[in-house]
């Protein structure tokens, strides 16, 4: 009877798997709006004169404000604080609006002859759109993290993190495959306008949430065998700071995402402009990854919950994204089979790092400090995520320029390719590193997630 009466909304397994997929419908919005001007970039250059330079600056406007403005740090502490729910409201409310303020840049009613700090007002406003959005889907990202810590503690922690990435994924696939049937068969503006809307359907989705976990609040407090939670103070931030994970981790994360999610920005023109495929196909091609993830991040999700062996995975992970840039980077390999076969390999590496890091974290940091921990990672993170495009946008404009047709730019590829392979590298060194450290500190990443009773 007492097992009964000190039951939780969490140990049910059917009510806590609707929980996740309430929330990752919210975050399934939050990619789609993400990635849908990646395939848009030569359509962009073509119809409102944005060249690489200025597809760079919005793409890292992503990153601005919480590179710089140090908002992830501050989204972590407001998450540790105030808790889930709020966090989470206020970050949906902020991707809603950063969004509407996307689409206008890039409608009709921004003032095309206007400039910003050297910019053209669309491509400002866009970037600043962006820059908005960036803060609140980052600072989602860490709220929905912990959220997974909270609701599957010493369940299928892992599983969950690999499902939650995996329903993301199906915003990103669509975002790559609709955009530009879409804009083309109505306006360039319009995939933004349905990431809009799909992103006050997310911020609906996540007050529903809100019901759950308020609840689900109280029978923890109510339940007399649970451990009260040691609160998060600002001294903590000193000790995650100190830990040799930390930095493994972080490092290990803005190098293997400055590898994914740069490239993809980049990708759907690489795809064309190299190996010849048609533009319409080329953003499917490019959402291979998504759709890989889609289906396998759960399959490594329950294997990293079940046998352990998190550091070999991310190891393994950062091993094939070097053979996936380096491959592209050879000028003399431009079959479109090869140029496929080598985003389905991109998938698999981009489905087994995020399946093996982010349970790693929940490891390594006590749950008072999971939320600032992220933070802190995401922050890192985001210096590549700024970085990067900005970096490849510029070679771009100085280095890569073959031809000019009808007065858009076409671009070789080599060179940035080279840089990502540089970049997935150091992520392999970083992995090795990781391991030596979970030796002699004990991190316990070889281990399972699920508690055996």
């Amino acid at each position: 009877m007492s097992v009964e009466l000190n039951k939780k909304l969490n140990d049910s397994k059917f009510t806590r798997w609707m929980a996740l997929g309430v929330v990752a419908f919210t975050m399934m919005a939050a990619y789609f709006v993400n990635d849908v001007m990646a395939p848009l970039k030569t359509m962009l250059e073509g119809q409102l004169g944005w060249g690489s330079t200025d597809f760079g600056f919005y793409t890292g406007a992503y990153s601005f404000l919480n590179v710089f403005f140090l908002m992830l740090i501050w989204g972590g502490l407001i998450l540790d604080r105030f808790g889930i729910r709020f966090t989470g409201k206020l970050a949906t409310i902020l991707m809603v609006f950063g969004t509407a303020l996307q689409y206008y840049g890039i409608t009709e009613l921004a003032d095309s002859n206007s400039v910003y700090f050297g910019y053209k007002a669309g491509v400002f406003i866009s970037s600043v759109g962006y820059s908005i959005f960036g803060v609140g889907a980052e600072v989602a990202g860490i709220t929905v993290t912990k959220l997974i810590a909270k609701w599957f503690k010493g369940k299928e922690m892992a599983t969950a993190m690999g499902v939650q990435v995996a329903l993301a994924r199906i915003g990103s696939q669509a975002a790559y495959t609709l955009a530009i049937p879409v804009a083309k068969n109505f306006h360039l503006d319009t995939p933004v306008l349905i990431g809009l809307v799909l992103l006050v359907g997310g911020l609906i989705a996540f007050f529903a949430f809100s019901v759950l976990d308020k609840k689900l609040d109280k029978q923890i407090k109510d339940d007399k065998t649970s451990v009260d939670e040691e609160k998060f103070s600002i001294k903590d931030v000193g000790a995650i700071l100190s830990n040799p994970g930390f930095w493994l981790i972080a490092l290990l994360c803005v190098l293997f995402y400055s590898c994914v999610f740069p490239f993809q920005k980049f990708a759907t023109e690489l795809m064309v402009s190299k190996y010849g495929i048609d533009a319409d196909f080329a953003g499917s091609i490019v959402g291979l990854p998504a759709l890989g993830a889609l289906i396998l991040t759960p399959v490594f999700g329950s294997l990293v919950d079940s046998k352990g062996k998190a550091d070999n995975i991310m190891i393994i992970g950062a091993a094939m994204l070097i053979f996936v840039h380096l491959t592209y980077s050879i000028p003399s390999i431009n079959g479109w089979w090869v140029a496929t076969v080598l985003m389905i390999i991109l998938g698999i590496a981009f489905s087994l790092v995020p399946s093996a890091m982010w349970p790693s974290v929940a490891k390594i940091f006590p749950a008072h400090q999971l939320g600032t921990a992220y933070a802190l990672i995401f922050f890192i993170q985001n210096i590549g995520l700024w970085g990067v495009p900005n970096l490849i946008g510029w070679i771009q404009k100085e280095f890569c320029i073959s031809e000019t047709i009808n007065g858009v730019n076409q671009y070789d590829y080599t060179i940035p390719m080279l840089v990502f392979t540089g970049f997935a590298t150091l992520s392999l060194v970083i992995g090795l590193l990781l391991k030596v450290a979970n030796k002699k500190y004990g991190y316990g990443l070889e281990k399972a997630n699920i508690e055996k009773k």
